[in-house]
């Protein structure tokens, strides 16, 4: 790049940082910008856009154009040329704006006389903060050494906005971070908790992007990446041998850490007078802004390793990172991308509630916050980039909504909603020992689900009369390798240990789809929830359920034993589950091992196909388990992961109940005792459909076990039944409005 070019950004930038450091209001911070870059570009106009909102750009200084226009004129993302580089995050650089498709005339602002137009985002990690803009009247493209120029100089400009600069007295903003922000999710795990955040990966602040001298931060920078490789390399020796995906992800790390390609792109950012940590950011906005536009997985996951490096890279320069030994706030609510469920243990119930941007309801981090009882939002889209540590925040698990920094109604209205949700749980504290017995007699068993010695504590609190479902996996995926035979036998009769009398259902290994052990390679399926998991794998690899179901029954040692096998679908994988655990039961008898008093094998039905299966079966299945969660999507094809779908289908549609409601009629039939387990469970009103139903066993999560008590107790199935036979009657397709109206009538 020629020397000139270099100089006259350093010079740019010099005197930018010269303005940023006056004791002044952030509008003459701004409007000293404009005027800056202008002469510099040798350009009539120069105007900065910042984001109003989301949704809504704002011209907020201008050198050039009608200073009456400065905070009047906005515009919408993707409207006119400007919007189009804040949507894009690409540059747009014409000689003619005016014949560009999409070009907007603004009257307001007098740029009717301005031919050529050159936008550049101003984006951070990602983050679109606006567009800076030159133009001219001559018609001209701008070079390609004026165009990167004005990169560096968004580049810093975002952190500016980023550190507030621009803020105070005629600005119309406020400091990013500082305002209020709502997130709309998804539901994982239900509850309320207002706290403080607590960052998972906390967000590198670069304080100075202006570098005072280049060839300290190239030093700086080569030492930084020297030790970056090394690392690398100490990780990709210690994981040799071991995960082959962990290998190629190191691996590729390894390639990108020594691209002198990276190396030579940021070494020409300090040249043009950025600081080492400031260049590295601008490289990885720039990575960032193309995954968000990459279609191609592949090049997806290549851009993802490339942008974790750079964090890594990142803390090296600074010292900034999770290991500054930052004291965790009170009560902390953790945000985060991504958790593992070995990461979110390792928490432990210190979290009063956790918000990912990803995740999903079916996730090894959802399955472990509710087992551990800690609300969940999940697809927060973006808020790591917006939360810091301390903020205080409020999560509404139920609704999906998290309030960052909350104004004072909003804080009202959320401590109003928790407070009666507080007043309700003492209510059904009354009732923790008493049935749930219905106003006509019938008397429905209320059962916990539970996955982790954790959750065994809230048995005797909850009022539920058994462990519905204790699951099994858990202890596979917070490992990372296989456990022993005799560790589990000793784990699963310490779950019978604190069961005490209370029977515990134990769910033999569900893995696959979304459940992949971290020591067995992923299988690549086109569809995994309907592919190779379950109770598929444990009969095409029996080991592992050998050594599991011979776990189980040492871990009996005497005492009634109760396992249930996932994800049957069909009456020849229960037969050959069953004699699975005859072979086991010989063994045992063999070696001289003490037998279960009472054993009883059961299925999870989770698929219409075993609604249909054959009369044998459900006269020789001992119980019967319906998965309502997976049986949900299956019925309806309806991913649950999928948003656009999954909450399209009503479990109170007539199709669904009226298939629940055959399944407990052939149960009556054979005598099988049949429950009910899943998220729907656990919610009143379905819970009180399903009973009218047929149910009568249910097991959900503790907390739900009072409310879906107290409205059992206080309603008649009977009555329900015939609203409910009345609504199929007219053809509704749910009988949700009508089970609402008896409801309130009801009182």
């Amino acid at each position: 790049m020629p020397e000139r070019s270099d100089s006259e950004s350093r010079k740019l930038l010099g005197r930018l940082r010269e303005a940023l450091a006056e004791d002044s209001a952030g509008q003459a911070r701004l409007d000293k910008i404009t005027k800056l870059i202008a002469s510099s570009i040798g350009t009539e106009v120069c105007s900065i856009y910042l984001f109003r909102d989301a949704e809504t750009l704002e011209l907020c200084a201008t050198e050039g154009l009608k200073a009456e226009a400065v905070h009047q004129t906005r515009m919408r993302l993707g409207e006119g040329l400007v919007g189009r580089v804040a949507k894009s995050a690409r540059i747009v650089n014409t000689a003619d704006a005016p014949s560009e498709k999409g070009f907007r005339y603004m009257p307001e602002t007098g740029e009717e006389i301005y031919s050529s137009f050159c936008g550049v985002p101003i984006q951070r990690l990602g983050e679109q903060l606006g567009v800076l803009v030159v133009q001219s009247k001559a018609s001209r493209d701008f070079s390609s050494d004026e165009v990167y120029a004005l990169e560096v100089v968004a580049m810093v400009l975002a952190e500016m906005t980023e550190l507030g600069a621009f803020v105070g007295e005629g600005a119309a903003l406020s400091p990013l971070h500082q305002r209020p922000a709502m997130f709309k999710g998804g539901t994982a795990q239900e509850g309320a908790a207002e706290g403080h955040v607590w960052l998972h990966e906390p967000r590198v602040v670069v304080t100075n992007p202006i570098a005072d001298d280049p060839e300290v931060e190239k030093q700086r920078l080569t030492k930084a990446i020297e030790d970056l490789r090394v690392s690398v390399d100490e990780l990709l020796a210690g994981a040799q041998g071991g995960d082959k995906d962990q290998v190629q992800v190191l691996e590729a790390y390894r390639m990108f850490a020594n691209s002198k390609g990276w190396l030579r792109r940021m070494e020409q950012d300090i040249d043009q007078g950025l600081t080492a940590e400031a260049a590295v950011e601008k490289e990885q906005s720039t990575a960032r802004a193309r995954m968000a536009q990459a279609t191609d997985a592949y090049l997806r996951d290549r851009l993802h390793d490339l942008d974790d490096l750079s964090n890594r890279l990142l803390r090296n320069l600074t010292g900034q990172g999770s290991d500054t030994g930052a004291d965790m706030p009170e009560n902390p609510i953790l945000i985060a991308r991504n958790i593992g469920p070995a990461e979110l243990l390792d928490y432990g119930r210190k979290l009063k509630g956790i918000v990912l941007e990803e995740g999903s309801v079916g996730s090894h981090a959802t399955i472990v916050a509710r087992a551990l009882a800690i609300p969940l939002v999940i697809h927060a889209d973006k808020i790591t980039t917006e939360a810091l540590n301390g903020d205080m925040i409020l999560v509404d698990g139920d609704e999906g909504h998290v309030h960052l920094r909350p104004d004072d109604t909003v804080v009202t209205a959320f401590r109003d909603k928790t407070a009666m949700r507080a007043n309700a749980q003492e209510r059904y504290a009354s009732i923790r020992e008493k049935p749930a017995t219905t106003l006509d007699g019938e008397t429905v068993s209320l059962l916990m689900n539970a996955g982790l010695m954790a959750d065994l504590p809230s048995l005797p609190s909850s009022g539920a009369e058994g462990v519905g479902l204790f699951r099994t996996e858990l202890q596979f995926l917070i490992r990372n390798q296989m456990p022993g035979r005799t560790e589990l036998a000793e784990l699963y009769s310490h779950v019978m240990d604190s069961a005490g009398d209370k029977s515990v259902v134990f769910r033999t290994l569900d893995i696959g789809s979304d459940k992949v052990l971290p020591f067995m390679a992923p299988q690549d399926e086109p569809n995994p929830a309907l592919g190779w998991r379950a109770i598929r794998v444990g009969l095409d690899k029996p080991g592992v359920l050998r050594m599991q179901l011979q776990a189980l029954l040492r871990a009996a040692n005497g005492r009634p034993l109760k396992v249930m096998f996932p994800f049957i679908a069909q009456y020849d994988e229960y037969k050959a589950a069953r004699a699975e655990m005859d072979k086991a039961i010989e063994r045992e008898k063999r070696l001289g091992h003490k037998l279960p008093s009472d054993l009883k094998t059961g299925a999870m039905l989770e698929t219409p196909s075993l609604g249909f299966a054959p009369q044998k079966f459900f006269e020789e299945v001992e119980f019967i388990s319906i998965g309502g969660n997976d049986l949900k999507q299956f019925f309806f094809a309806a991913d649950r992961e999928n948003e656009r779908v999954r909450k399209r289908y009503d479990t109170l549609n007539v199709s669904f109940l009226s298939f629940i409601e055959g399944i407990a009629n052939r149960c009556n039939t054979t005598k099988t005792p049949l429950s009910f387990c899943g998220e729907d469970a656990g919610r009143p009103v379905e819970a009180l459909c399903l009973a009218a139903m047929g149910l009568r066993a249910l097991s959900m999560r503790p907390a739900s076990i009072g409310p879906v008590k107290s409205l059992l107790r206080r309603s008649n199935l009977s009555e329900v039944r015939d609203v409910i036979n009345e609504a199929r009657n007219r053809g509704d397709q749910s009988v949700r409005p009508a089970v609402m109206e008896y409801l309130a009538n009801q009182g």
